[in-house]
Formats: structure tokens, sequence, C-alpha cells
């Protein structure tokens, strides 16, 4: 693992890990925590999470991951239905927020990574003073290699885009039986760099993770997205997982830079070069055409350097990617490999790899994943790695299931080659109200690869057409506003402006050129503000809360099926 700490970058090495989870392990039993009992992190990604992580999975504690970015009111829910007896945080906010609503909990104990001072808390670095000292524990190891399969190893809440959080059991065998088939696929070594920077509370992040050390890759951590560039320079990665909000963002600015002049010109000439030889690139051939290598010096390596430069495998999950971004990177020199899975799947059920790939699906499910395509189109997938229930909810679990088979919620296909391709989410799906259903998902992907657009959640459910509700980029949207002499004392001012109305309609209008009748998008309304974790628009992993959005503009999409509403009113 390495780390960054004031501005130097440092390594721990296996041995150095090993005594570092050996004493936190230690502390964790000298407090009577015994296997069964929860542990809960509180953290951003960095390496004492997964000190704690490990200390907990090797005396058969179960660890309880919290996102950061919850409130305080969000936490206690989690700490109070989990039954947590001790609890790690990473900073001094975050110990306070754990302080505030402490009474209010069963804990016992609280670790604070950071080196705060406080009587609340001891520090993580106390507990694991004298690591270096440790050496090879036999009865240690014999322990931990004596929990079994069926031993519960974590509760992961769903962050959840819509009701209560449901605390998700996996067990040490759902977990194993998962790695031990991803990993099979890949050509993962010592001696590569992985950067983590997805939240470690979500199981994908942690899945890589794992992977990571199975195969002895080194692990640096980003403990934010705000610094994922500027890590991204100085670790140079080997390998780069992202979900698709990250490379939407990439693709934004690469086109924000080429402007409308010569660059953009040379990025065009660069794609449709790219467009020629895209089977071949993603058959994992580099293009031998003079053409292609022109364009690789040009373009193509300018927008792999900004991964770092060394990236040799791309991978992609926690949403669609889209057909369309995908094939924008192939064109670009860049082939990204999609998966897929759940939280309840530990995670991963299907994923394409170098041996199998197909562009616009999620690859082949792994051999020891049954999937069936349920009458009504849902995904349906039995297994080892398949989730135990969920914590204190028998009524949920039920409802999960169709007998042994659990229910994705997601609406997919299997092709002739045994490609698994997802559609859309099942409770996601527009009804109008003359009947039509309409998959949002794909048309949503369409239009954010215009730079202007940061999010969109189309709307319409009982409806009698579709509309946009479109949260502007608001770093490209200002800038083109400058551009345009479009004075504006405030965003809210910004976005009720015909001009820019009229720019965002002529967006919707090129995706509608595509679309059937049906599913054409006849409104919009431009929000004033950016959708956020904290506002609660979008989950920490960058799914948007459909059901919040709706609430919260729900005045504004009214609006649009009220025809006595002018259109700058509707803003």
């Amino acid at each position: 693992m390495s780390y960054e700490q004031a501005g130097a970058w440092h390594a721990i090495s296996a041995r150095e890990m090993y005594g570092r989870v050996y004493k936190f392990a230690q502390q964790l039993q000298n407090w009577g925590i015994r296997a069964g009992d929860r542990v809960a992190l509180i953290a951003e990604n960095r390496f004492e999470w997964a000190i704690t992580d490990w200390a907990c999975l090797l005396i058969g504690a179960v660890d309880v991951p919290i996102y950061p970015t919850l409130t305080a009111e969000q936490s206690l829910f989690i700490l109070q239905n989990s039954g947590a007896r001790v609890v790690v945080v990473s900073t001094a906010k975050q110990l306070e927020k754990v302080v505030s609503i402490k009474s209010g909990t069963g804990l016992e104990h609280i670790v604070v990574m950071d080196e705060v001072d406080s009587h609340d808390a001891v520090r993580a670095s106390t507990i694991m003073r004298g690591h270096e000292s440790v050496g090879r524990d036999a009865a240690f190891e014999e322990y931990a290699r004596a929990i079994k399969p069926d031993v519960l190893a974590t509760i992961i809440y769903t962050s959840g885009t819509t009701g209560v959080p449901k605390g998700v059991m996996l067990t040490h065998g759902n977990l194993a039986s998962n790695l031990a088939q991803t990993s099979s696929s890949l050509d993962w070594r010592p001696g590569l760099v992985f950067l983590s920077f997805l939240p470690l509370s979500h199981v994908t992040a942690r899945h890589v993770d794992y992977l990571c050390f199975l195969r002895g890759v080194t692990v640096a951590y980003c403990p934010s997205f705000d610094e994922l560039p500027a890590k991204l320079k100085q670790v140079r990665p080997h390998l780069f997982v992202a979900v698709p909000r990250v490379y939407e963002k990439v693709r934004q600015e690469v086109e924000r830079r080429a402007g409308a002049g010569a660059k953009k010109m040379v990025l065009n000439w660069a794609q449709s070069v790219g467009a020629r030889h895209r089977n071949q690139l993603l058959r994992g051939e580099e293009p031998s055409a003079l053409e292609w290598k022109l364009a690789n010096k040009l373009v193509y390596q300018a927008i792999a350097s900004g991964f770092g430069g060394r990236v040799e495998m791309f991978l992609s999950g926690g949403a669609p990617l889209g057909i369309d971004l995908a094939r924008w990177y192939a064109d670009m020199g860049i082939r990204i490999f999609e998966g897929y899975g759940l939280t309840e799947t530990s995670p991963v059920i299907a994923v394409n790899d170098p041996r199998a790939n197909k562009i616009g699906t999620v690859g082949k499910p792994l051999p020891n994943v049954e999937c069936r395509i349920a009458a009504d189109g849902e995904l349906l997938v039995r297994g080892p790695s398949i989730f135990k229930g969920y914590w204190n909810n028998p009524a949920e679990t039920a409802a999960a299931f169709e007998g042994d088979w659990f229910k994705t919620g997601d609406i997919a296909e299997i092709d002739a080659e045994g490609f698994l391709r997802i559609t859309d989410r099942k409770k996601d799906l527009i009804k109008t109200s003359g009947g039509k259903f309409i998959a949002p998902q794909p048309i949503e992907n369409k239009l954010k690869m215009f730079p202007l657009i940061g999010h969109v959640a189309l709307v319409g459910n009982t409806r009698k057409f579709i509309s946009a509700v479109i949260c502007p980029n608001f770093v490209a949207l200002e800038r083109w506003a400058g551009e345009q002499g479009l004075a504006f004392q405030s965003r809210r001012e910004l976005v009720g402006r015909t001009e820019v109305i009229a720019a965002y309609q002529k967006i919707v209008e090129s995706v509608n050129a595509g679309l059937a009748q049906f599913e054409t998008i006849k409104k919009l309304t431009l929000t004033p503000e950016d959708f956020t974790v904290d506002a609660g628009e979008i989950t920490p992993t960058l799914k948007l809360r459909r059901r919040v959005i709706e609430a919260k503009y729900k005045k504004e999409i009214d609006a649009l099926y009220d025809h006595s509403v002018p259109v700058a009113e509707r803003v």
C-alpha cells in the first residue's frame, strides 16, 4: 500500500501491513470484540480503512462501512440498526459527528485515524504502536484460517436511491467465491499500481482492493474525487476502475478543451480514424495503420496522459457505461471493460475481460453465477456469492427472492454468444399515460455526452409525454455564456435566459432525432444548482436518486405539463 502525507508518498510493505493489522485486531479483542460483533467504519479512502477491515475479518468481527458523506442522522440509523460496539472514524469532523449521536447508540469505543486529541476517542496510531516488531504469529493465523465460509464478514448498507437503507449481509464465503472467479481472468501482478478512489464503503471498490492484495498489486489511496486528477499524475496507475460518471466527465473536459476551432477539427479527425480501427482495438490489437499512429501521437496519448499515461486496463462498473461512451473511448485508443454487479451479489455478476469482450454488454456471467430472465425481463441470479439476507429485515429478504433466485431489479437480456446486456432498472422504467414503457438510462446517457450537461433525470410516469430535468455542467455553461456575451448575476438568472434554454433545447432535439416518437423528450427544465450527495439528489457513487429529484423539483415538473405556464417560469 501507499499513501500521501504532507506532500510525500509513503509505502507500507506486506510485512508492515501484517503488523498493523495484528495490533488492531489485538486491541479489538482486548475490548471484548468477538466473532459476530459489529465494528463500524466512517472514513474516506486511506490505508487505515484497509487495516481496520482486515483486522475485523481476521477475528471474525463484522465490519459496517458508513459513507463519511452521510449526515449525523443517517449515520445514527446505521449505528443503531447494526448494533455496532466500536466505530473507527477518519477525522476530527467525523469524530464530532459520532460524538454528537453516541448517546443514541450502543457504541463502547471510538477510534480516530487522524492525530486528534480527544477524551472521546483513541488514536489509531496509538493502537498500532510497536507494529514494526510484530513477527508471524501462528496462533493468530490459525484462528483466522479457522473462520468458516458461512460466517458473516460485513454488513453493507445500500446507499439507496429510494427508501430506508438496508443492511446487506455478506459472508466470508460470499466474498471469497466472487474473488476466486474475478481474479482468474485478470493479469494483475506484483509491480502494478492501482489508485483506490471509489468510496471503500461501496462493495465494488472494496472488491477491487481485495483483488489487488490477492495479486500483489500496490494500492495507492486517494481520499476524494477532488484529488483524483493530481493523484493520477503522481501515482501513474497501471489499473483504473471508475464509475461511468468519471469517464463522462473526462470526455466532456476533452471536448471542452478542444473548443470549436482547429483543435476541434483535429479531435474530430482523430475520432474518425479511431472509428475505422475500433474493432481491431477492441480485440486488443494496436492498429498498425499510419493514420492511427499519427492520431495516437497527436490526440490519443494526450488523453491517456490524463489518466497517468501508463494504464494497462480500464474497468467500469456501478452503472451502465452506455455504448456511445464506450465507442468514444475506443475511438480514442482506450478499451474499457465493463462489468456489472450489485452489493447483494458480492458484487460481480458479469464482466468483460481480455478473453471475452463485447462492447455494449457487461460481459459474460461468472462461471459460478447462474442467470435467468424472468417473464417480465428482470434478471434473476443465484450462486455462492449471493448475500445471506438483509440485516434485521426478514420481510425485505423474502421479497428479494423468487425461490432461491435473487431478483436483481434490472431488466436484462442474454445474447446468442452468452453476453449479458442490462437495459434499465425495473423500477426506473417510465410508463406514460398512453401505456408506453420507456427506459430512461440509455437516453440520459446520450444527453450526458454533451459538455453542457452535468446530470439529467427523465420524468413522465403516468404523464402524456417524457420531459427532462437537466442539471447543467455549470463550469461549461458559465464559460459558454461568457463566450456568448451573456451577463448574469446568479445561476438562477443564467438558466432562465432564453438563449440558454434554446441551447439545451437544441441538445435535446439532436438526441430526439435518434429516438422513437414515444421516447422523445417534449419539454425540459434547468436546475439552478448542482445535484450533490449532501443535498440528496445523487448517491455517494454518483447515481441519481430519482424520487428525491422528482420531489424537490415537483413544482417545476408539474409546470412542464401545464400549458398555461410560460417557459421562462419553468426553470
